[in-house]
């Protein structure tokens, strides 16, 4: 999470040429087992109190809630949820970021495949898109 608290304290909480050049959405999936473990959670709630049409939040908590499907919620889960609203504002010109385990990543590519197939696109094609855009980052340890 810290590449990411890094982010949002640059466009919401410090004098940055960031902060005054930001007018987007910063839009934040955080996925931990229980709300025990949600690091930050009261920056992250006064930057949404302050900022809230610039900045969401979103948690996918694996332990306390459920998917669609009745199992576990996991970031692709949560991400599905809002998939034509994120599908959307990448074909804007949207950046997306992703950092954590590295074992999350099948789970989203396979939520992403199957967003795409849904939608007529190719999945490979569509990602080669965004990684020629400079949209797609990936950080996983």
């Amino acid at each position: 999470i810290a590449p990411y608290r890094g982010f949002i304290r640059r466009l919401f909480t410090e004098k940055t040429p960031a902060r005054d050049a930001f007018k987007g959405v910063a839009w934040l999936f955080l996925g931990v087992a229980n709300s025990d473990a949600l690091l930050y959670d009261d920056e992250w709630q006064k930057v949404l109190k302050e900022y809230p049409e610039n900045f969401r939040l979103d948690y996918a908590l694996s332990r306390e809630q459920t998917n669609k499907k009745g199992g576990k919620m996991y970031i692709q889960d949560k991400v599905e949820e809002y998939s034509d609203e994120i599908f959307n504002r990448l074909d804007k010109g949207a950046h997306i970021y992703f950092c954590g385990l590295k074992g999350m990543m099948p789970g989203i590519q396979d939520m992403l495949k199957s967003v795409c197939e849904s939608k007529g696109l190719v999945y490979d094609d569509w990602i080669a898109g965004l990684k020629k855009q400079g949209q797609w980052h990936v950080e996983v340890y």
